[in-house]
């Protein structure tokens, strides 16, 4: 396994208008200071965390996963983040993971926000994503997906690193970190959590809080409340080290999950 770098891109995304948020996103990757193996993009990066899905859908043919998978080969460079997807006569918040090869795995999110209806308007998913990156096993999530510790368990061992992107509101950024950090030590993993910031078109408040968190649940990076793009880099030989030393995955126990 080789040393892993990954960007996390915060952004400030404009409301419901695909076009500006993809120049957005090209802006803030465009000018990294170095290259990373994955770019990570919030949750709805191409319209804000809206319910206007008829309005802001698009199809897997449709600009937003043209834009991924070009500039993924452009950069050569992986790149994931969730966006409104309309499929199979529904409407789903799927995360899109583009390889430089063109090929894509998908992820659609479990866990429907039903404080905001979300579970009204989308299609929730009903299995999870394994993605392989440079020796390293990584399974995305979105948002709150967090909050549910049974479909985030790293069974067996089964990923190195958690990923979740989110559109988490400022006023529970405290929830945001504690949980982060929880999986991480109960799941002895890498995570990391890619957050928005600014003010949407409902006005709610995001705070960013992107961050990662090492398999002890120390904190590794915290981007704090500015708008940009931030490269971290995690190193795999600490992790398979720890999981020897102090292999607490060896007692877990078994269960299943009905889809």
């Amino acid at each position: 396994m080789q040393d892993l770098k990954i960007a996390l891109i915060q952004m400030n995304q404009a409301w419901e208008n695909h076009a500006a948020n993809l120049a957005l996103a090209a802006t803030h990757i465009d000018g990294m200071r170095e290259k990373a193996d994955l770019i990570v993009l919030p949750e709805m990066f191409t319209t804000g965390f809206t319910l206007n899905a008829a309005a802001c859908s698009q199809a897997m043919n449709g600009s937003a996963v043209q834009w991924m998978q070009e500039t993924s080969r452009r950069v050569n460079t992986d790149i994931t983040g969730s966006m409104i997807i309309s499929d199979r006569g529904g409407f789903y918040n799927r995360l899109v993971w583009a390889k430089p090869d063109g090929s894509l795995h998908l992820y659609d999110k479990r866990h429907l926000f039903r404080m905001a209806d979300e579970h009204k308007v989308f299609t929730g998913g009903s299995s999870n994503i394994t993605v392989e990156l440079n020796g390293w096993s990584v399974r995305p999530f979105i948002c709150y997906d967090l909050r549910f510790p049974a479909w985030t368990r790293n069974r067996g061992s089964e990923y190195h690193l958690a990923l979740f992107v989110g559109s988490w509101p400022a006023k529970r950024l405290d929830h945001w970190s504690a949980l982060l950090r929880a999986r991480a030590i109960e799941n002895q993993c890498f995570v990391i959590g890619v957050n928005r910031t600014g003010t949407d078109g409902n006005g709610v408040e995001y705070a960013g809080g992107s961050a990662a968190f090492d398999f002890t649940g120390n904190t590794i990076f915290d981007a704090g409340r500015p708008e940009g793009a931030s490269i971290i880099q995690l190193q795999s030989r600490p992790l398979l080290e720890y999981r020897e030393t102090f292999p607490a995955w060896m007692d877990a126990d078994d269960f299943s999950i009905d889809a």
